[in-house]
């Protein structure tokens, strides 16, 4: 099995990028469980680009949706990241020196975690204040090589820039193809070349789908080293937009990748099916049913029991009473020994314990 690979959900970009009308913070804290709940997302791109700015346009604060918007993430120990434009912050013309400042700040006690910070022209003079503000404020800069192809635009150009960056003090890099249109090859050699330098440093791949490069580019930079991936999910994804995680997940994990599973549940094992006539691929294999169960509350937080039952194979030789991981779809279909069954769902792990909230729910022992 090769290293781990780790996922961004860009929701904020990938609605931008669609054309859609961005949701308001009462949509947004709605959806955020279901994100969680998807387990496979180590950070969620949640502001910067035009959030604020459309935030504005239709009345709300962009403060208290930002405020709104991180905490759910937070509370899952998941990162958040904004999108900023170096000189210009999060307008379309610069910014004074000052203000920028204050807004690294504001945005770090909002709880956004990780400013990615570009400039259009790639000058590494617009983008180091931004590295000591975000910095100084507590936040993790992550700083962008913006990517396209020219003459000028060589695999030494970009392996410049991202030493110049890292050596003014950036802590990660994000090789930002925003029109989808770097060659994998060259995407990958800036990618091992950073990393054969600066093995230490996290590089993560945000990329557009449009000219149909970005799913080669991502094996390319994967291959090479990188750390993250940023993904889209549909009808948001492809198109103007990013690759969509289903298809990455897929591939990376086709690879040899470690990769996390998508629609982990926990559930209570409440029975057992028995069927004396079924599909031959399903002979040999234990069904179980289970009730699937969702966490509640935070003082204390305590389990609820959903009103479905899930008939799922068993993968891992559970027991009625026991609690279990299960995951659905194409997803239980990539289960150890899953790979040709007819199933729709599978026990994929046994749980031990159970914290939420920073409370223990559960604890086998």
């Amino acid at each position: 099995m090769k290293r781990e690979i780790k996922f961004s959900l860009v929701f904020r970009d990938m609605w931008q990028s669609a054309g859609k009308y961005v949701p308001t913070v009462d949509q947004l804290t709605r959806v955020a469980p279901a994100i969680i709940e998807m387990g496979c997302f180590a950070r969620v791109e949640t502001n910067g680009g035009g959030f604020e700015q459309v935030n504005l346009l239709f009345g709300e604060n962009p403060n208290r949706a930002v405020r709104e918007w991180t905490k759910p993430f937070h509370e899952a120990g998941i990162q958040t990241h904004m999108l900023d434009r170096a000189l210009n912050g999060l307008r379309m013309s610069p910014v004074p020196d000052d203000v920028r400042q204050l807004f690294y700040q504001v945005k770090k006690a909002q709880g956004t975690d990780i400013a990615r910070t570009f400039c259009g022209l790639n000058d590494v003079r617009n983008i180091a204040p931004s590295i000591r503000y975000a910095k100084a404020a507590g936040m993790i800069s992550q700083c962008s090589l913006c990517i396209t192809h020219s003459p000028i635009h060589t695999v030494e150009y970009y392996t410049k820039m991202a030493m110049e960056l890292i050596e003014l003090g950036a802590d990660e890099i994000c090789i930002k193809d925003m029109a989808g249109i770097g060659r994998p090859h060259s995407l990958g050699q800036i990618v091992a070349n950073i990393k054969a330098k600066h093995p230490e440093i996290p590089v993560q791949y945000h990329s557009h789908a449009g000219p149909g490069f970005n799913v080669a580019s991502i094996l390319e930079v994967c291959n090479a080293g990188c750390d993250y991936i940023d993904v889209g999910m549909e009808p948001l994804s492809w198109g103007t937009g990013h690759a969509d995680l289903l298809s990455v997940q897929a591939m990376l994990k086709d690879a040899g990748y470690q990769v996390p599973e998508i629609n982990m549940f926990l559930a209570k094992v409440i029975g057992n099916v028995v069927s004396s006539q079924k599909d031959d691929k399903l002979t040999g294999n234990k069904l179980l049913v289970l009730r699937p169960l969702t966490i509640e509350g935070e003082n204390p937080p305590k389990f609820a029991e959903g009103k479905n039952t899930v008939v799922a194979v068993d993968n891992c030789g559970a027991g009625v009473g026991q609690l279990v991981l299960f995951t659905q779809g194409s997803s239980a279909r990539q289960a150890t020994g899953m790979k040709e069954l007819p199933i729709d769902a599978a026990v994929i792990g046994l749980v031990d314990k159970v914290e939420a909230h920073s409370k223990k729910i559960f604890d086998k022992q």
